[in-house]
């Protein structure tokens, strides 16, 4: 019934970066930035797994939790890298141009002050995440079921909080890509999926080959999000049927608190497995289910120039054994 896709390195996975685009792959982790001078740099990370040091948490239905969290941690360390590495931090740094009130966190706040202000910024970050996807929909739902419907929608709670939560999250992803700084993320995100795409088609790691793929693919995190989202919705309409005292007000924070630390866990780990099978397979059943997310990603991905299609074979490169120091020469001549 599936049709098996070609896809010699379906294994390969990456993340944008700031001028950047960081590469997972067989011959490891790798992230590639484009200098403020205009050079690319080219820095190999070395991560160690947690399924590689315990087995069984590299298991189906648990290694997808596992990797989110891994993939999360990963993803921040790399931001920060190639911040630094770009020199990004540096023109930051760069008192003349500094606000009042940058000047003086940077005269008054030593490196330890600053390191609270960023995880008091971190936890509240998690707090704004869990009031938005967590806890807002589930009040809207029991807002409009009190105020416009005599009977209750207990039973269609869970597919009620999913719509809403799909709409939150696309508003929210929408009004983030204006930003000038973040849509420029986003070109590089497009440049990623671009150049994996080449790969996965066979052909050689060419700017003109890159500049032809398409920018949208199944297995991104975008997609990962919206399969979440309808997993979530399955998931929790089947609760909320087995537990309806789940769907009343008073029980909010409780309801809250199962989708947190119970359905989270499980919707992540389906989702992760129907991303991996989602990524080599082409059926009925995977184009609904990633549809969502596909049509999503052209609000966070854009079109990258090819300057940052370069950064980003750059990387996949790197985390290639039979192509890593390869000679390849951008269109500025400069071989990397």
């Amino acid at each position: 019934m599936a049709d098996k896709k070609s896809c010699p390195m379906g294994s390969v996975g990456g993340q944008a970066l700031i001028e950047g685009v960081m590469m997972n792959g067989p011959g490891g982790c790798a992230i590639s930035v484009r200098k403020t001078d205009g050079t690319i740099v080219t820095e190999k990370q070395e991560w160690k797994r947690v399924k590689d040091k315990v087995k069984f948490l590299g298991w189906p239905l648990i290694r997808g939790v596992v990797n989110y969290v891994e993939t999360m941690i990963i993803g921040y360390k790399s931001l920060m890298k190639s911040a630094e590495l770009s020199g990004q931090l540096e023109a930051e740094e760069d008192t003349e141009n500094m606000s009042k009130l940058d000047r003086w966190l940077n005269d008054h706040m030593g490196p330890k002050m600053l390191g609270v202000i960023s995880a008091v910024a971190s936890v509240l970050a998690v707090g704004v995440g869990v009031f938005l996807f967590m806890w807002l929909p589930t009040f809207l739902v029991s807002i409009v079921d009190k105020t416009f419907f005599d009977m209750s929608l207990k039973s269609f709670h869970g597919l009620f909080e999913g719509l809403i939560r799909a709409m939150i999250i696309v508003l929210y992803m929408f009004i983030v890509s204006r930003m000038p700084d973040i849509h420029r993320v986003f070109m590089y995100h497009g440049a990623e999926h671009k150049s994996i795409a080449c790969l996965e088609s066979g052909k050689d790691l060419t700017v003109e080959n890159v500049r032809a793929c398409r920018r949208f693919h199944p297995r991104c995190g975008t997609s990962f999000i919206f399969v979440i989202v309808i997993v979530s919705i399955i998931v929790s309409s089947i609760v909320l049927l087995l537990f309806p005292i789940l769907g009343e007000a008073n029980m909010r924070l409780v309801w809250i608190a199962v989708k947190l630390f119970g359905v989270l866990p499980v919707v992540t780990s389906i989702s992760y497995e129907f991303i991996k099978y989602a990524g080599r397979h082409d059926n009925v059943v995977t184009k609904i289910f990633s549809a969502p997310g596909l049509w999503m990603q052209r609000i966070t991905t854009a079109e990258p120039t090819d300057d940052m299609m370069e950064v980003a074979i750059a990387s996949i490169k790197a985390v290639l054994p039979e192509l890593d120091g390869a000679d390849y020469a951008p269109d500025g001549g400069t071989a990397f």
